[in-house]
């Protein structure tokens, strides 16, 4: 270990609560605070269109054109001038030349005259002189009759009539120039892509998204997915943050576990990013060195906060970034991430700051208890129409988690929930 980033084991430097416990904790509502008063979207960057999905536009989108720019054709058929077919039914079929044909991507040179009609398909550019398509189904056709060298053009019998703009579509119907398109701050959906790839965009601006190193920490820690062995257990916070931070809109960094060294664990918060997520050695045991590290190279703002689980959590920064301290027991990971940095990485990314969750409101089947003071992160099960309590505590269940539909958020100025209270349930799926 270098001399110039090794320090003594006892707890006698800033910000080190190691074997001591914490003497105060900050209130949610003051974690977050600080928080909001650290975070704003990054800068933006330009993507092809083909990369734009889920991401957030930086700036709202104006379209320079019509959609369609052109009238066309809605259904197969015949593009007729409405009045030809006045009075047509099946007992008084009307004849019309037929003078022509379009397919789609093509165009009719002539103009559709009295008595024509020009064969055309769905999506074709509607000719000059016509302003109404006649179904396939409501037409008959005659073949043409040959006659010596020439040929008499074939016919076609409306058997209905169509009014003017029958079957048409119009020029910008469908997008007018000079309209806004999308709003700033979209978080662009598959069909928001296809209506910017109908406006002519090949490239759009977007907020970039924030890269989030994943440290975690622990010698007793297995790779993910290894089979439990003597005292040493499965990393699961890893892959747990590699998902959320995913779901978050950030680009995920985790090249493995870090050993419960100090010069390794400050090489990895230094890793090029704009948010650090140090899992495990957050709190007041001898090998948690993550806050010594932070408070001495960096800022350690908070650390210890009045939530259950998560109270060891804590958050700072480092070389301009965010630091974030996620206890190591999983439940207490997942509460943290959820109330603090999955915030951050949301709006470094220009998301909503909301939770990424929809919430119901439902009845208690049995009560809620709580403790006024700190906010509690409650898992539920929704059974029969209520809401069952499954686990308020068990900060190492991660299981509870699975089994559970959502979580209710006890606030601090809270005892709990009565039986048959109506609570806001946000729901994991």
């Amino acid at each position: 270990m270098s001399d110039s980033n090794s320090y003594s084991t006892s707890p006698s430097q800033p910000g080190d609560v190691r074997m001591r416990g914490f003497a105060r904790r900050t209130t949610v509502d003051a974690a977050l605070a600080w928080l909001d008063g650290h975070t704003a979207p990054l800068p933006t960057e330009r993507v092809p269109l083909l990369e734009a999905a889920d991401r957030v536009l930086a700036s709202e989108v104006t379209s320079r054109v019509d959609v369609p720019g052109f009238d066309r054709a809605m259904m197969d058929g015949f593009a007729v001038r409405a009045a030809d077919t006045s009075g047509a039914t099946p007992y008084n079929p009307l004849e019309l030349t037929i003078a022509g044909e379009i397919l789609p991507g093509t165009r009719y040179d002539g103009k559709v005259g009295a008595g024509q009609a020009v064969r055309i398909m769905t999506g074709a550019p509607l000719p000059i002189g016509a302003d109404a398509v006649l179904p396939a189904e409501k037409a008959e056709v005659a073949a043409a009759a040959e006659s010596g060298a020439s040929a008499v053009p074939a016919r076609v019998a409306a058997l209905d009539e169509v009014s003017p703009g029958k079957n048409v579509g119009l020029r910008g119907e469908d997008v007018r120039a000079g309209t806004v398109v999308l709003p700033a701050r979209r978080r662009l959906r598959p069909q928001d892509v296809g209506v910017l790839s109908s406006i002519g965009v090949a490239e759009v601006e977007v907020v970039r998204r924030p890269r989030v190193r994943i440290v975690v920490t622990g010698n007793e820690l297995l790779p993910p997915g290894s089979p439990p062995e003597s005292n040493r257990i499965a990393d699961a916070n890893g892959p747990m943050l590699a998902a959320l931070v995913a779901r978050d809109g950030g680009i995920v960094h985790n090249p493995g576990i870090v050993p419960d060294d100090p010069d390794a664990i400050l090489q990895a918060m230094r890793d090029q990013c704009d948010v650090v997520l140090v899992s495990g050695g957050s709190s007041v045991g001898r090998e948690d060195h993550a806050p010594v590290l932070l408070a001495r190279h960096g800022e350690l703002a908070i650390h210890g906060i009045a939530i259950r689980p998560s109270s060891p959590a804590g958050m700072g920064r480092l070389d301009g970034r965010l630091v974030f301290l996620l206890p190591g027991n999983p439940v207490s990971c997942l509460c943290a991430y959820e109330f603090f940095a999955g915030r951050a990485i949301r709006v470094l990314g220009g998301r909503s700051v909301d939770w990424p969750y929809r919430s119901v409101r439902m009845r208690l089947r049995r009560k809620l208890v709580s403790a006024v003071g700190r906010v509690d992160y409650a898992r539920v099960a929704l059974v029969d129409g209520e809401v069952e309590p499954v686990a308020i505590s068990g900060a190492s269940i991660l299981s509870s988690t699975t089994r559970a539909d959502g979580f209710v958020i006890v606030p601090a100025d809270s005892e709990g929930f009565p039986s048959g209270a109506e609570v806001k349930v946000y729901l994991y799926n």
